[in-house]
């Protein structure tokens, strides 16, 4: 028997990279899975070769939309995985518009679900996951430091949410998950080649600093792990450790 048998979940940025292998994890688990993005084209071709899988054209910054789709899907299970592209140029040449790009999509997205999820009647919600990034724990050159500090802020959202819903006796979980850098996504292939390009290496060298490579089924998994696996049960935040399993992040 499936674990997420009869579960209803909500992906956001279900159509690509590690939003693409958690839908068809959660999908694969037995859950009912519905997969929100910008662009119709993925969507469509993930209707097509993922069974069962419901999608919808949406934006997540849009601030209407969580508590339009919430209502509307009811999920159990909260997947908040979309984000904005990350400018590449040096934090004194970026306008404000570049810098906030990450914060007003994937800080602006998670506070508006999170905080719908607190706030619904009778809130369907038991398990709101965030899609965050290791470099939420690094302090280091730009410009990485511009996508870590959005990042960051998402675990600290997370953090914030998890004590309100106690203080209000909701029983919703918010958990953070923390994926490492990998070149097998659009957006970890822009980034592995500018960095390595900046610090003169080739990207296999570059990538050879982290481990064991990071691969988005490994997302997708670590999304399942959370949602079945008493051994994750508790904690906040997690990220991936070169053996495979999540590690809690403190």
């Amino acid at each position: 028997m499936n674990q997420l048998n009869g579960k209803i979940a909500l992906v956001t940025g279900g159509s690509r990279g590690f939003g693409r292998t958690i839908v068809e994890a959660l999908s694969a688990g037995g859950a009912t899975v519905h997969a929100l993005a910008r662009d119709a084209g993925p969507l469509d071709q993930l209707k097509q070769e993922v069974k069962g899988v419901q999608t919808r054209v949406a934006d997540v910054s849009d601030p209407q939309l969580a508590p339009r789709i919430l209502s509307e899907i009811c999920p159990e299970i909260l997947v908040l995985n979309a984000g904005a592209s990350l400018s590449f140029d040096p934090l004194h040449e970026q306008s404000w518009e570049q810098f906030s790009n990450l914060w007003n999509t994937d800080v602006k997205a998670t506070f508006n679900f999170g905080k719908e999820a607190l706030r619904m009647p009778m809130t369907p919600v038991k398990v709101v996951v965030i899609v965050s990034s290791r470099a939420a724990t690094v302090v280091t050159a730009q410009p990485v430091t511009v996508y870590g500090s959005a990042k960051r802020m998402q675990w600290f959202l997370a953090q914030t949410f998890q004590q309100e819903a106690i203080a209000m006796g909701l029983g919703i979980r918010f958990v953070v998950i923390m994926p490492r850098l990998t070149n097998q996504t659009e957006f970890g292939r822009a980034s592995v080649s500018t960095f390595a390009a900046r610090e003169g290496v080739s990207e296999q060298a570059y990538l050879e600093r982290f481990g064991v490579p990071m691969t988005p089924e490994m997302v997708g998994r670590g999304v399942v792990d959370i949602l079945t696996d008493k051994a994750y049960q508790d904690g906040i935040a997690f990220s991936f450790s070169n053996e495979g399993p999540l590690q809690p992040v403190n």
